[in-house]
């Protein structure tokens, strides 16, 4: 049995995609979680599973029933760890509202990698390590070049907080 997290992407944001915690819970009960928790309202479901991929796609599928468009990607607690593990930005005094981990459902191409205009983005920062960017919006979350980097990978991201990110990790932690 595998503890994890299923990040739901653009959950509870706007008018779109909204969906009650105790509802939320259930509909990953029916598709096959165990042990099914949420954590704040914005797509992050503590769950175990015997196969956390495949929980992911049947929850993706329940939530189009319920008439929910939202990406469901997966990380274990020593995927997290590890995330944590090597921040890019640790040992620099920044907002941890503004740090930011968009957990990605592939590797980007490494061509669209090394195209990116680091430089151009200034003062805004972005590390790629794998399925995880770790993004520095130094001017803020909103109207930023970041965004438009990461959606030119081509692959489904969904982002959290650094807070959220160290929450997650811990309640991931065996006990």
């Amino acid at each position: 049995m595998t503890r994890c997290v299923l990040l739901l992407r653009g959950l509870n944001v706007g008018k779109a995609n909204r969906i009650r915690m105790p509802d939320l819970v259930a509909l990953v009960e029916r598709a096959g979680g165990l042990d099914v928790s949420t954590y704040v309202q914005s797509g992050n479901v503590l769950v175990s599973s015997e196969e956390p991929e495949a929980l992911a796609k049947a929850v993706e599928r329940a939530l189009v029933d319920a008439s929910i468009r939202s990406p469901v990607l997966v990380r274990t607690g020593p995927e997290l760890d590890d995330v944590v593990a090597h921040d890019p930005f640790a040992g620099r005094d920044l907002d941890p509202k503004l740090l930011h981990v968009a957990f990605l459902s592939a590797a980007p191409d490494p061509a669209a990698v090394a195209a990116v205009d680091h430089e151009g983005l200034l003062p805004e920062e972005l590390v790629v390590r794998g399925r995880e960017l770790h993004l520095w919006y130094a001017g803020g979350v909103q109207r930023n070049g970041l965004d438009r980097v990461v959606k030119g990978f081509g692959v489904t991201a969904t982002a959290r907080n650094w807070r959220t990110v160290l929450a997650l990790r811990d309640l991931l932690a065996p006990l």
